[in-house]
């Protein structure tokens, strides 16, 4: 037995799938949950021909023994003509600088990232990055799967955007989908991504919401205008947003499922107990064990967004959130929000 390999998220930031539509699926199912191989700065990955492990974030899950862990990623995407792009998305840019130049001009990329750069210019979404730095198209997957579910294989959905090429969007419906995973095709990368990074935001308000024990009604009451500001936020972004995507996997159940059961609000709620007295990066490294808490970090790249255009008026659940991370205003801020102005229609 070879003995185990350590990973860190500088030598795996990205699974590639070298599979045709002939071969098994198997590794696609690992990819789509978030911390099942590469969100974490540290996982350890025993090698054995005949079982595999995530023991810091899965123990007692075998994964597929498709799933090839090379810490080589020049090797890794060498021929590849699918890459999944898995990984906090502060680490985007480093990653795709060192791919430039490196990965077949036909391949096709499909981001599982949460989060957006943000430049003097504007925002710009992680998968129009990864197509303007490789030269490469790049589909978006994003839904309500919590990581430790799907290896259970219980039942979850999932919603893949796309933009033109509907028998690409096709190709990663049957790539994805299993018995207990059903993946349904959107055209509009736009609004199905920028569901998966706005809930985040969403989760951290229903957190603070748990932690000052505000009961269910408060909680739905925040889940409900934060679902307001997120339709409002991708339609200012992009007009060409449908409204039918927010009732996809990566809309309304993706909301639903994190702010119930994702690490966003876990954390929130440790910070509201503390009474905003503990930092998130503190609580971050106590409580996830290396994973990385994206929502943050969203949450002031959408407040810069906002601010920048002088928009934080019309999205108070958002600011206040902000306002609330930095420590600007106590959690209890939450549910003063709602005093204000209200711009959009209820």
């Amino acid at each position: 037995m070879q003995p185990p390999i350590t990973l860190t998220l500088q030598t795996m930031v990205l699974m590639i799938i070298k599979l045709g539509l002939n071969q098994g699926f198997q590794l696609l199912v690992v990819a789509v949950g978030e911390v099942l191989l590469l969100n974490s700065l540290l996982s350890t990955l025993s090698t054995s021909a005949l079982f595999m492990e995530n023991v810091k974030y899965l123990p007692g899950i075998k994964l597929g023994k498709n799933v090839i862990a090379d810490p080589d990623l020049d090797n890794a995407v060498k021929d590849a003509n699918m890459l999944v792009f898995v990984t906090p998305h502060q680490f985007i840019d480093n990653i795709c600088k060192s791919l430039v130049g490196k990965v077949r001009s036909d391949a096709e990329a499909i981001s599982l990232i949460k989060g957006m750069e943000v430049k003097i210019e504007g925002p710009c979404l992680i998968s129009t990055y990864i197509s303007e730095q490789l030269g490469i198209n790049c589909s978006v997957l994003m839904g309500a799967n919590l990581a430790n579910e799907i290896a259970e294989e219980k039942f979850s959905e999932a919603t893949v955007g796309y933009r033109n090429n509907r028998e690409i969007a096709e190709q990663w419906v049957q790539l994805f989908t299993t018995p207990y995973f059903m993946v349904t095709p959107v055209q509009d990368v736009e609004g199905v991504e920028l569901c998966g990074t706005l809930k985040n935001v969403v989760a951290i308000a229903a957190g603070f919401v748990d932690g000052l024990d505000m009961g269910n009604n408060t909680k739905a009451a925040i889940i409900r205008f934060g679902l307001r500001e997120m339709r409002e936020f991708c339609k200012l972004l992009f007009s060409s947003v449908k409204d039918d995507t927010f009732f996809e996997s990566c809309g309304v159940a993706d909301v639903i499922t994190t702010c119930f059961g994702g690490r966003n609000r876990k954390v929130a709620e440790a910070f509201a107990r503390n009474g905003g007295k503990r930092s998130f990066d503190e609580l971050e490294a106590e409580m996830l064990q290396g994973q990385k808490l994206q929502g943050v970090t969203t949450v002031r790249e959408v407040y810069e967004v906002l601010r920048h255009r002088g928009l934080l008026e019309l999205f108070p659940l958002f600011a206040t959130v902000h306002e609330i991370c930095s420590g600007c205003l106590p959690p209890s801020a939450i549910v003063i929000y709602s005093e204000k102005k209200n711009i959009f229609p209820v």
